[in-house]
């Protein structure tokens, strides 16, 4: 039995947490908040819930797989309720389209939209099916060690994918504006710009209109409570309010970790969930493996500029989620990656989970959470912040034709110095690395350090890479590569 100390409590330490105390280790998750769930954690105020971190809710095969290797379901600790319409998308005050469930209603939709287009749809999803396939029943699970992880006869036979975009992929087959915006969506959560991203990324359609947008009773915060009892059952202790000082370092290997109240806890490996970048700062000079010029260089998924706010009506023309993208997203997306800065005309995302549970808000009001993706590390300020509320809170206003603004009743800001504050969040990014082609699998940083011979890393900035499920992925991936590293008592996974 090995002594394995997880350096925070999202969802890739909750992951690694449960398999590795599931096959006989000692397992201590140290987190420096007061909950768990890392960028998963809850928000409660004037009897409003809010999730601070992830609001959607795709590829539930990916949950169902992960509560399966112990034996469970997912609907042992929430329910799950698939929504339908999906999501709404603002093009315009006069443009909308909701996404439905169905695929016989997604194709009247496209072909409304598109006279032609519901066949070449149908084509694409099958391409997507396949990608999806290929990736997350096979290489997301690889733990990034080696270039020979990518190659099988599948791969090499979708070749082509890897050396397009997925915009061009998109426009070969569609070209009205709003469908082209609409397929380019999803590959949003993986942090890159649809023109930057491979064109093997469209399993991500495939994880959107045929998987579908679900809603885990208590929202994804109901997620982190689940895997948090996971974890427990399975005999991992979690430590709250226990921040690490340093990793101490003896002869090459980590022989404890040493917390900012003094206290020591003594190891035989360690695996850190937290910021990668952070967690190396934790080490001496020496024993670190990327620079500060590696990091700088690195092309990072977007941070956010979020809103909680609390309603005390009920808002019509809005659905649990809501895009507006009545704005053109080149624009946006240079601030971003370009040309880091402030966005002019932001696209934004609005969630409203009171229109699907009841339980996030007073009777007759409506909780809603409002995003802006940014580029990590650029100026944050209360009269920035203030400045960006004013204007989509307008915009929400004029385009859903609804009076918002004198029924707030609660608001609270979070964004770059909040991510950095509660996750040694590198820039304050909100989303890890992006997933392109040159930060793609064992291009990464490792999962396993090279100096240091019992450190591990999990989460958004190794692999698989950003996003709920592959930060799920991740925590198993690790929880691998220890049992292979230092075997444990036998009983395997």
């Amino acid at each position: 039995m090995s002594r394995i100390i997880i350096i925070g409590s999202g969802f890739s330490s909750l992951s690694a947490a449960s398999y590795l105390a599931k096959a006989g280790n000692s397992v201590t998750i140290v987190e420096k908040n007061l909950d768990a769930g890392g960028r998963a954690r809850q928000l409660k105020a004037n009897g409003f819930t809010f999730d601070i971190g992830p609001t959607w809710y795709w590829m539930p095969d990916v949950f169902e797989k992960f509560f399966a290797d112990f034996g469970k379901k997912p609907s042992d600790y929430y329910e799950l309720k698939r929504l339908d319409p999906s999501y709404r998308i603002y093009y315009g005050k006069e443009n909308s389209i909701d996404l439905p469930s169905s695929m016989v209603k997604l194709e009247e939709l496209f072909e409304s939209i598109e006279p032609g287009s519901s066949s070449k749809l149908r084509k694409f999803l099958k391409v997507a099916e396949k990608t999806y396939r290929i990736a997350v029943e096979g290489m997301v699970y690889k733990p990034g060690n080696s270039p020979l992880e990518l190659i099988t006869l599948e791969t090499v036979s979708s070749l082509g994918l890897f050396t397009q975009s997925v915009r061009s992929l998109i426009k070969k087959h569609f070209k009205h504006p709003y469908l082209v915006k609409l397929l380019e969506f999803p590959v949003l959560f993986l942090g890159a710009k649809p023109g930057n991203i491979p064109a093997f990324y469209n399993f991500m359609n495939h994880a959107d209109l045929v998987l579908g947008t679900w809603y885990p009773e208590g929202g994804m915060y109901g997620v982190t409570l689940a895997m948090k009892a996971l974890a427990e059952e399975q005999g991992a202790e979690i430590r709250f309010g226990s921040e690490v000082k340093r990793l101490l370092v003896e002869e090459g290997e980590i022989s404890g970790v040493e917390l900012s109240s003094g206290e020591i806890l003594e190891c035989d490996i360690v695996v850190s969930g937290a910021d990668y970048h952070h967690s190396e700062k934790l080490l001496p000079k020496e024993f670190r493996v990327y620079s500060e010029k590696y990091w700088d260089k690195k092309v990072f998924a977007p941070s956010a500029l979020l809103f909680f706010v609390g309603i005390n009506k009920r808002i019509k023309n809005i659905l649990h989620h809501t895009l507006f993208f009545d704005e053109e997203f080149d624009a946006h997306a240079a601030t971003i990656y370009d040309d880091p800065s402030w966005p002019e005309k932001p696209l934004f995302y609005a969630s409203f989970p009171s229109k699907t549970d009841s339980e996030c808000a007073p009777e007759g009001s409506e909780n809603m959470t409002l995003l802006i993706p940014i580029a990590p590390g650029i100026e944050d300020t209360e009269e920035i912040r203030e400045r960006y509320f004013k204007a989509i809170i307008s915009r929400l206003e004029f385009l859903c034709d609804e009076s918002i603004t004198p029924h707030i009743v609660f608001k609270k800001s979070y964004c770059i110095n909040d991510f950095i504050s509660d996750y040694n969040s590198y820039k304050g990014n909100a989303y890890g690395l992006a997933n392109t082609l040159m930060q793609t699998a064992f291009l990464r940083p490792k999962i396993k350090s090279k100096k240091v011979r019992n450190l591990f890393f999990t989460g958004q900035l190794t692999v698989p890479g950003p996003g709920v499920p592959p930060a799920i992925i991740s925590g198993k991936i690790v929880s691998e590569e220890i049992l292979k590293f230092e075997p444990a008592t036998g009983h395997g996974l």
